[in-house]
């Protein structure tokens, strides 16, 4: 943040912020949370300017780009992180934008903001920015955002993120902040047991807080026990989504207490839920047999986290191999369906700005939507071959010698061979077809990542602030995720989205990996093989693509891109180059890199849409959008 409109001895005052009509402004503003009263802010600044008052519009500007920050309680040293960072570096305000007279200008105004929100934010910064500290501010900050409401509206517009950093800020500095901590406690565990069904999630958030800072210890069966009624009265009305999230956290509260008995009970809840999604799913006029051996498979995974001691009484192992049937039965139906993975994309001639309004002005889910399938024409397994064969007609010259690939350290890591012009094309020339094929893939690659890709990033990062929550719920309710990977999953999708292309390609590789291994195995693939020793080994994913079940699982153009991103010594060979370590930095912000990701969230996002799609059309409960 720089004084790009003002100049920089344009002195505001006390004054100037009482007569900037900044109350007004958040007044008429939907308590939508930070971002929204930034967008407000920063209209009315530009009116400001219009009008020439150019003192309230520097106040206006200043507020506007603090409350732009996107605030992340868990770090004590960078709780404020920028809401958007642009494609050609530049990036919305963080802390260290402000000056020393900003921040005293801040300190002078602070106490006088009756908006509970606007005044945490200004104290929070003022305490983390000032020089000295004065503990005066922290506890301001606390007190203004424990007055946040806790209610299932206001939650979800950084009320989770500001109770968390009034707790981190209390505990940061101990003594200091009194009973706080105490009272805080309390006043969450009374609202956990006031909310009801009717708050959706609320009493799932608050059990989450207390439990991750240790609270409630006085009232852990009383908190077990209201999760498991919410539960219970959930599953009553079909609500099988919100129902296995309250009976799989009642399981964890009462293996604290601990009642083994009733955890197990409350564990048994939760695979017989995804047992019913399973026959829901299979029984509808749209059945997904892909998606029902997806939650059979949780079903046994879950069960089988059930202690030996309990598993006598809920028949467990008995459970375990009937589902284990229904599995194999769901599993030796999806070859069909894992074919409809892509989708018709736009004409990627149009490029930048029709990409651009494609995603523009819709709601976070419609435009993860559009986003997700923008590059569907990179690997068209046919077109790549005609094209190839093609070129090798029209040039035959330069196909009638070898061709040596070397990776970036010089190493000898493929070679092409000379083309036969002896031979048939599709005979003996297979590998220079298949190398002029990803060559030619390897464009669209560039194409769709600079031309398609970014600019559709920039528009979604401007007109939405999506959380990692948002990546792992997507992750968690796609057929596609195998279980227990959704968590890394989602945060790897949501570096991706935060531009953290380092972080998202090394969370993600291997679990489209593990992804590609857990569906040739349904399919009945063998994944491992045995070496001299007897010991069985898992196969890598160069050789399990290369297994003739990979393209009736995935589809001809899905099984070729995989193999041509990731583990072709022709291609990018993301997959073996990350695993040895032979990425530098600037290869994960390349073309291959970004590609990669999306082509992760495409994997998981289509799935999860049909899935939320059917669900909706059936009158089941969906996905939250």
């Amino acid at each position: 943040m720089t004084d790009h409109r003002y100049p920089t001895d344009l002195v505001i005052t006390r004054k100037d912020f009482a007569d900037s009509g900044w109350d007004v402004v958040l007044n008429q503003t939907p308590l939508e949370g930070y971002y929204a009263m930034s967008q407000a802010l920063s209209v009315a600044e530009r009116k400001a300017i219009d009008e020439n008052r150019n003192e309230h519009g520097k106040v206006l500007w200043l507020l506007a780009d603090v409350c732009s920050m996107m605030l992340s309680p868990s770090s004590q040293n960078e709780p404020f992180k920028p809401s958007i960072i642009f494609t050609n570096g530049r990036r919305t305000a963080i802390p260290d934008d402000l000056t020393a007279t900003d921040v005293e200008f801040f300190a002078e105004i602070a106490e006088t903001v009756t908006d509970i929100r606007l005044r945490a934010r200004l104290a929070d910064l003022v305490w983390l920015k000032g020089k000295p500290r004065n503990v005066k501010f922290a506890l301001m900050a606390i007190d203004a955002y424990r007055d946040i409401p806790l209610d299932a509206e206001t939650w979800v517009h950084d009320g989770e993120k500001c109770w968390e950093r009034a707790i981190s800020l209390a505990q940061m500095i101990k003594v200091s902040a009194g009973d706080r901590l105490e009272q805080m406690e309390t006043h969450i565990v009374a609202s956990f047991n006031a909310a009801t069904r009717q708050d959706d999630f609320l009493g799932l958030w608050l059990a989450r807080l207390l439990k991750t800072n240790g609270w409630g210890r006085l009232h852990q069966t009383d908190i077990a026990q209201k999760l498991e009624t919410l539960a219970r009265e959930f599953d009553g009305e079909r609500n099988l989504y919100n129902a296995r999230k309250y009976f799989s956290a009642s399981a964890d509260w009462y293996r604290t207490v601990p009642d083994k008995a009733k955890s197990a009970e409350m564990t048994v809840f939760v695979a017989e839920n995804w047992v019913k999604e399973a026959v829901a799913r299979v029984s509808s006029d749209n059945p997904s047999h892909m998606a029902a051996a997806s939650f059979y498979e949780n079903a046994i995974q879950i069960y089988r986290t059930i202690p030996k001691t309990e598993r006598t009484a809920h028949r467990v192992d008995e459970r375990v191999a009937e589902l284990h049937a229904h599995l194999n039965e769901s599993g030796e139906k999806t070859l069909g369906e894992m074919t409809r993975i892509s989708t018709p994309g736009i004409d990627i001639t149009s490029l930048a700005e029709k990409v651009r309004i494609s995603v523009r002005g819709k709601s976070a889910t419609e435009a993860l939507l559009v986003f997700a399938h923008l590059c569907d024409g990179a690997a068209k397994v046919d077109e790549l071959r005609n094209r190839t064969l093609e070129q090798m007609r029209e040039f035959p010259i330069q196909w009638s010698v070898a061709m040596t690939v070397r990776s970036q350290d010089g190493r000898v890591i493929a070679k092409r061979p000379p083309m036969n012009f002896n031979a048939k094309p599709t005979e003996d020339n297979e590998d220079a077809i298949r190398y002029q094929m990803i060559h030619l893939y390897s464009k669209n690659v560039g194409i769709a990542a600079h031309g398609i890709i970014l600019p559709a990033l920039e528009v979604l990062l401007l007109e939405h602030r999506l959380r990692e929550a948002d990546f792992v719920d997507i992750a968690n309710q796609s057929p596609i995720v195998p279980k227990g990977r959704a968590g890394l999953f989602g945060k790897a999708l949501f570096a991706g989205f935060d531009r953290d292309f380092v972080t998202a390609l090394h969370l993600l590789l291997p679990q489209i990996e593990h992804l590609v291994r857990v569906h040739l195995k349904q399919a009945g693939a063998k994944t491992t093989n045995l070496d001299k020793d007897g010991i069985e080994n898992e196969n890598g994913m160069s050789t399990l693509m290369n297994l003739p079940e990979a393209e009736q699982v995935f589809g001809r153009n899905l099984a070729f891109e995989l193999r041509a991103l990731f583990c072709d010594a022709f291609g990018p060979n993301l997959r073996n180059e990350l695993a040895h370590g032979l990425l530098d930095e600037e290869a994960f912000h390349s073309p291959f890199a970004i590609y990669a990701w999306w082509l992760g969230l495409h994997l998981v996002f289509h799935p999860w849409w049909n899935m939320a799609h059917k669900s909706a059309t059936e009158g089941e409960a969906g996905p939250d959008d």
